[in-house]
Order: structure tokens, then sequence, then C-alpha cells
């Protein structure tokens, strides 16, 4: 990940009118005819920017006005996230990704921008309606989309930041709602120093311990005197972080806050009903302490590195 763009946490919605966006195109299916084929909202994996195609998540974005697109996403049984089992519920953070992906495509394909990086993700929240999530047996599940594109803001005519709300619906059901905010990158970040404990004295937990599916999914270690550490497993992990980041992607720091919850209380996978995040610097790919605080309805947890506060957020439980 690319700096984080501070300046855009106090981003308000953009005094430009919203027509400055691209324009859909022409040739748009009509909507008498549901089965028509709109080949320019088909997405690949090479559009997106991605490492492989199995990384693909998303399969296409259609334009419906100028804040709103509807999309489809194919979330495969064998996610690397996912449990190794016949019949598997999710993982949380492939809606996460998923809105990921959506944003990269909103920029890409709609949004005037000076830059063709990708923007970076700082914000995440992340509902779960309990009990809706499409349990998958087969080879994969089909998820409808309705994407809504907000608090856009234009500088010099080009976008320096956005925020896009994804509802996520199977069988017509919404199941999950993500908010990500985005930001363009400004340049590198000094790298935050933090204090990473002898790899000797590291003690990973069980996967089962912190909702993961398989060992190289764990993030977390205890280091010296029992403090909570993100130390991942798989520094490469493809997608948590791929291609080997200096700092953790914020994928990453809201999957930490969530395994620091659930080891912290005991629970399991399936009673995490949301999840939000807020990084505020960059977070270092190793060391970084993690600390847990429980609250009515959940826990908000505090990361830190070098003694500086990088990122918050919190996790909210099932009530039980």
């Amino acid at each position: 990940m690319c700096c984080m763009n501070s300046a855009a946490h106090g981003a308000v919605l953009a005094a430009e009118p919203f027509d400055i966006l691209a324009r859909p195109p022409r040739d748009t299916p009509s909507q008498s005819d549901p089965t028509a084929v709109d080949a320019d909202a088909v997405l690949t994996w090479h559009a997106l920017g991605l490492e492989t195609m199995s990384s693909l998540l998303v399969l296409s974005l259609r334009r419906l006005g100028d804040r709103s697109f509807e999309g489809r996403c194919q979330w495969p049984r064998t996610h690397p996230l996912n449990e190794r089992t016949t019949t598997v519920a999710h993982h949380p953070l492939i809606v996460v990704e998923s809105t990921r992906q959506l944003a990269v495509a909103v920029q890409r394909r709609h949004l005037p921008t000076a830059t063709e990086a990708d923007y970076e993700v700082l914000s995440v929240s992340l509902g779960l309606l309990p009990g809706c999530a499409p349990m998958e047996s087969g080879s994969a599940t089909d998820v409808a989309v309705r994407l809504t594109l907000s608090d856009l803001v234009v500088r010099a005519g080009s976008a320096v930041s956005f925020r896009v709300t994804a509802e996520y619906l199977y069988a017509g059901r919404i199941f999950a709602t993500c908010v990500m905010g985005c930001a363009a990158p400004l340049g590198d970040e000094p790298q935050p120093t933090g204090a990473v404990p002898p790899v000797p004295g590291l003690l990973h937990p069980a996967p089962a311990a912190v909702g993961a599916a398989a060992a190289p999914d764990v993030l977390l270690a205890r280091g010296p005197h029992g403090r909570l550490v993100i130390v991942p497993r798989d520094p490469a992990h493809p997608v948590l972080l791929p291609g080997r980041p200096s700092r953790l992607t914020t994928a990453a720091v809201l999957e930490a806050g969530r395994q620091a919850v659930l080891l912290s209380c005991g629970m399991t996978a399936r009673a995490v009903v949301g999840l939000r995040t807020d990084v505020r610097s960059p977070v270092p790919d190793r060391g970084a302490e993690i600390d847990v605080a429980f609250e009515a309805g959940g826990a908000r947890y505090v990361v830190t590195a070098a003694g500086r506060v990088v990122a918050t957020g919190a996790v909210g439980l099932l009530r039980t």
C-alpha cells in the first residue's frame, strides 16, 4: 500500500456536481432485455490490477446513474480464506475484497484522476446480517451487489477521495453492507519502526482460536510479557498481503483486529456481525502491537507502532 492520505479524513461531499464523472456508454443494454450483455460492464483481473485470475471476485459492474451502480460477484467455495469443509459460509473479508475491487473499477472507469495508481483504502465498515449469509457446497456462489458512490472530493479536475457503499444480496435479500473510504496516494511516507520481538520468543495461536481456516491465515503472535503483536505467519498471503508489501494492507489490519478480539473473548468466527477499521498512517508489516477493550455489543482495538497509534477499529459480536 502507498501512503495514507490523512487529509481525506476531513473530506466533505464535493461541491462539484456528479456529472463531471465519465458518462455511461451509449450502448448500455436496454433494461427491457435483462439477458443483454454490456461489454463495458465486464471486468477482468487485468483491468482491476490483480496478480492472478483466481483473485477476481467481481465479474461485472454496470453504471445506473451518476452515483449508482449494480454488479455481480462470484465467490469460490475454495477461496483461500474459507474453511476447508464441504459446505462453507464465506469469510467476511471476501465481502471487503469484493468492495475494494468494485472501488478500483469505479476509480479506473468512472472518476477523473491524475494518477494510474489505485487509490488507498483508508477505512472500512462492514455489517453482516446474522443467519443470512449464503452457504456454498458447490463450486461458487453468485452474489448481486448494489453500489453507491458518495463523498466525492475533486480538486483541479481530479478526484482526491471518495466513498463507496456496497450492499450484497443473495436470493434477493441483503446479507452484508460494506462502506469503504478511498483516497489518492500522495507519495511515500516514512516506514514506522516497530519493536519486533525476537522470532524465537513468538507464540502463534492455533487457527481455530482466531477464527482462521489454516495456519497461514494467522496474523497474530504473543510477544514478550504476553503482548499481542501482528506477525503474519505468511508474509506473502495471497489475499491479505498480495505481493508481499512492506506495510499491512487495510484488509490485513481489519483481519488482525477480528482475530485479536476472537482470541481474547474465546468466541467463534460466526459470532462476528460487524467489522470496522480506520488506518491513520502506514502499519508495519510485522511488530505492531494490538490492544483490545471490550464494551457492550463487541470490542474496540488499537494498533500501535513505535508508541504511536497507527490504526483503530471495532468488532461487533452477537449478544449471548
